[in-house]
């Protein structure tokens, strides 16, 4: 048949041409689309997921920190740390002694370690830990640890009399992995029943329940292998696959269900005297096209996440359009084919019956001959839109009001990028984590100061260094001690420490700094420290500096230190450090440090309980070999996520920097940046904020195009921006209420981070803009169609947004079920998406468009369409029509004849029932 045949000589939209061969051939379309299915998953997993690496992952300054210290070989590496500690009471030293033994020889034979550091001691003595380095990259950490993991395991059973657990980058990471796939499975299970729940309420068959589900698994299925593909030119983050599942499962059953409630809704209609080739194609005409703009819409929103230029972001986009795309797909493909093998399965059983003398039950809402819409609204509809309806601009400005008193919190909404500490403590590495900080809470935060120059400056460098580390250990928000801690005064001076600085240890210790330490010059000032900053080491013990370190060039310069800021527990045995950072030699025990080695203070002496250091305050410096690249690690005890951290980070960039390296700005060549997990949080935020004005406004304009090129409207493309920005707003002012504040985390098992994470916001302005416009697409849809057949626009409004009612209620009850499965995942930010998505789809559905939308198209009127004139056109030709030669009306409130709509598609010889 000709393209323009059955159409009045208008050439039939690719979307019904697609349908219609598809509902022709549907055997050929069904083992089409497996085959595809098949081919795009073999594909995926011929080619393998290409994951992200390090690199990808660099914003700001923090990134630029990075780089430079991977490119001298100086960077952060992969650490764990075995904690070992006693249930209750005491340390026992000699069986603590033989568990570090037994760690260390089993962790140095091992491939995956690159180096294993000396035990050091809390400073309440009731606790060690051993430093291990990985060899690798951070992405490879998963693969490396469980080596690590089993021989931590053998070591805790060879030691029954004390606890022995491993924590720390790699099995953190590898139990969040481990943790986001069973949470996957578990919103599976209860995303799956729940929705073939909801199905079987809308349609009320088994075998009806089946398609949508059926088609949106197959539809997740593809995708995955698509993404695998896509991920050798958009490396994986991890994320995308998730999202593959939050969104393919929403929109693949929300897609196939528009469309089966259309055709049952023809299908009722025609009252049999339609084949189920036309009903399909039919169906095609309406919620094919209106599949495809929305998706199209979803699609075009989501590419606004690229803008971002964000690893993650991208992955996030890539998961989402493909998903999206594949399930457009299907349902303008394989949908209609499996609607027309079930219409004849339908068809067959009828004629059965009716063969038998048996009455056919009609199929359908609406008895034959009527036209859609002429029942009017269920109950419950008719009793929601009663306010719009009754009373427009009371309903829209009281809706308006309390939509924005949801969105009022989001105000004082702060973004945070998520850190370890946010991580479930059902995660055994977590809980490990968190008794490993109780016992050295300095661990908690790590800066790391890059610094690269000519080799020649290397010396200028490392003594600028070393005045940034005395003034950072100066600062409290690095000590976290009091500001008699701060500095030290000029010659002569004292600095005495209180009694609650002192805790328990012995009185009476003194440090003696070299004038270069001291920062005053004078060569006589004594530092007077307490017990606690020495620990629980003896008061005897002494380090000897070399003139390097000390800065002052005087070689009888000694520093005595307590037993906490030397880092040794401080059991009489002097430690010599030598102009190279500790590697000449001086009577004693011998602290040997090799530049790879410096910072977990080298692996040199022989490992014994006895001789575990405390938390060292030595520079902590490391340089490359070609001494270009010089980094300075510093401690802080904040949790990674409070303000304290920022805001020693803040006063590292902006104070301590600037008065200490920044002298060496005159020099030529000289970068410095920093970087650590505080730095990347609070440069990612400030990078995705500097891009949301860019990607907001491109949602806005897309948004805005497609609603006027959809309906010919100005006045719905303000409209639709207006309503979409308002259900986001709302649903952020919720997200803040519930998970910015404390009172929720036990009923979600959530740990605050007093913000959210800076990716959700970002997130939910795309895929909610996106997914909005399904329901304005089919809603202004089923609206226009029936002011294009001449009914006037207030009835049009009515009849439009009951009639497309139900399905839209079932489409958001999916997308919401799917979205709160989400909530009661452990990973926080999935938790904070599907909460946010699941708050913002129920209010664009109950709210914006049962109240809002009506009471405002109702107020619009005709002004709705403007500056299109169709719809006033459409209601000039039919207003004679309704009206009868005796001035009534002839077939019902500004109904077309129903006879119009299936003339086209009659089965041969049947005759049109005229109602």
């Amino acid at each position: 048949m000709d393209a323009r045949a059955g159409t009045g000589g208008r050439k039939r939209s690719a979307t019904v041409r697609v349908a219609r061969w598809s509902a022709l051939h549907p055997w050929r379309a069904i083992v089409g689309w497996l085959v595809f299915v098949a081919l795009c998953l073999g594909g995926g997993i011929a080619v393998g997921l290409n994951s992200a690496t390090s690199e990808d992952f660099r914003v700001g300054e923090a990134g630029r920190a990075e780089a430079l210290a991977a490119e001298g070989g100086v960077q952060l590496r992969p650490t764990e740390q075995v904690l070992i500690r006693s249930a209750s009471g005491p340390l026992d030293e000699a069986a603590a002694d033989a568990a570090v033994k037994d760690v260390t020889a089993r962790m140095r034979v091992l491939p995956e370690v690159a180096s294993v550091a000396e035990p050091v001691r809390s400073a309440d003595g009731r606790a060690l830990r051993v430093q291990v380095e990985l060899n690798g990259s951070e992405q490879e950490d998963q693969e490396h640890v469980p080596p690590l993991q089993a021989q931590t395991e053998k070591v805790a059973k060879a030691h029954p009399g004390l606890v022995i657990e491993e924590t720390g980058d790699a099995s953190v990471s590898k139990g969040v992995s481990d943790q986001r796939g069973e949470d996957l499975a578990f919103s599976e299970a209860i995303t799956l029943p729940i929705t073939l729940i909801t199905l079987a309420v809308v349609f009320g068959s088994v075998v009806m329940v089946g398609v949508p589900v059926l088609l949106a698994i197959t539809s997740i299925m593809a995708t995955m292998g698509l993404a695998m593909v896509a991920s050798h030119l958009l490396p994986d983050t991890g994320v995308g696959m998730s999202m593959i599942l939050l969104i393919g499962m929403a929109v693949g059953v929300d897609y196939t269900l528009f469309y089966l409630k259309r055709e049952r809704e023809e299908r009722a209609r025609a009252g049999g005297r339609l084949t189920s080739e036309a009903l399909v194609e039919a169906a095609a005409a309406t919620a094919g096209r209106a599949i495809v703009v929305s998706g199209l819409a979803v699609i075009v929103s989501t590419t606004a996440l690229f803008l971002a230029r964000d690893v993650i972001f991208d992955s996030l986009a890539t998961g989402t359009i493909l998903v999206v795309a594949v399930a457009v797909v299907s349902s303008v493909t394989v949908l209609p084919a499996l609607l027309v093998k079930l219409g004849r399965r339908t068809e067959r059983r009828a004629a059965k019956r009716v063969a038998q003398g048996k009455s056919v039950r009609e199929y359908g809402e609406n008895k034959p001959g009527r036209a859609y819409g002429e029942k009017g609204p269920g109950r419950v509809w008719h009793a929601l839109l009663t306010p719009a309806r009754k009373h427009p601009a009371l309903t829209l400005g009281v809706s308006v009001l309390v939509m924005l008193g949801l969105a009022l919190p989001a105000l004082d909404m702060n973004l945070k990028n998520p850190a370890r500490d946010s991580f479930s403590r059902e995660i055994p590495a977590m809980k490990g984590y968190d008794r490993l900080l109780a016992a050295f809470p300095e661990l908690r935060v790590r800066h790391l100061v890059v610094v690269r120059a000519k080799a020649s400056q290397a010396d200028e460098v490392r003594q600028a260094l070393r005045e940034l580390d005395r003034e950072a250990k100066a600062d409290p928000l690095f000590t976290a001690r009091s500001t008699g801690e701060q500095g030290s005064g000029g010659s002569g001076t004292q600095v005495a420490r209180s009694s609650e600085e002192q805790g328990s240890g012995g009185s009476g210790t003194q440090v003696v700094r070299s004038s270069e330490e001291q920062g005053s010059g004078g060569s006589g000032t004594q530092v007077v420290r307490s017990s606690e900053e020495q620990g629980s080491g003896g008061s005897d013990t002494q380090v000897v500096r070399s003139s390097e370190e000390q800065g002052s060039g005087g070689s009888g310069t000694q520093v005595v230190r307590s037993s906490e800021e030397q880092g040794a527990c401080g059991f009489s045995t002097p430690a010599a450090h030598s102009s190279e950072e500790q590697r000449s030699s001086s009577s004693g025990t011998q602290v040997v440090r090799s530049s790879e080695e410096q910072r977990t203070r080298g692996t040199g002496t022989p490992v014994t309980h006895s001789s575990a250091k405390q938390t060292p305050t030595a520079p902590l410096l490391r340089s490359s070999e070609d001494r270009r690249t010089t980094t300075l690690e510093l401690n802080s005890r904040h949790a990674t996520y409070s303000k304290q951290a920022e805001a020693s980070l803040d006063r590292l960039r902006h104070r301590h920097i600037p008065a200490t390296i920044g002298k060496l700005s005159g020099l030529p060549g000289v970068e410095t940046a920093v970087t650590g997990e505080v730095a990347r949080g609070v440069d990612y935020v400030e990078h995705q904020n500097g891009k949301l004005p860019l990607v907001l406004g491109f949602l806005l304009l897309m948004t805005f195009a497609m609603t006027v090129h959809a309906f010919r409207s100005v006045v719905l493309g303000l409209l639709g921006v207006g309503l979409n920005l308002l259900s986001a707003a709302s649903a952020l002012g919720l997200l803040v209420l519930v998970f910015q504040g404390r009172w929720a985390e036990d009923l979600l098992s959530f740990v605050s981070l007093d913000g959210i994470s800076s990716r959700v916001p970002l997130f939910l302005f795309v895929i909610l803009f996106g997914l909005s416009m399904d329901y304005q697409v089919f809603v202004v849809s089923r609206i226009r169609e029936a002011a294009l057949n001449g009914v006037p626009t207030r009835q049009a409004v009515l009849d439009g947004i009951a009639s497309s009612a139900k399905v839209v209620t079932s489409a958001a009850l999916v997308m919401v079920t799917v979205f709160a499965s989400f909530v009661m995942l452990h990973i926080l930010e999935m938790k904070q998406m599907g909460f946010v998505l699941a708050a913002a789809v129920l209010l664009d559905a109950f709210v914006i468009r049962v109240m809002i939308l009506p009471a405002a198209l109702l107020l619009l009127g005709r002004a709705t369409w403007w500056p299109s004139g169709a719809v006033r056109r459409a209601q000039e030709r039919s207003a004679p029509r309704r009206e009868g030669p005796d001035g009534g009306v002839s077939i019902g409130p500004g109904r077309a004849h129903p006879e119009e709509s299936f003339e086209r598609h009659s089965k041969p010889g049947s005759v049109p029932h005229s109602g």
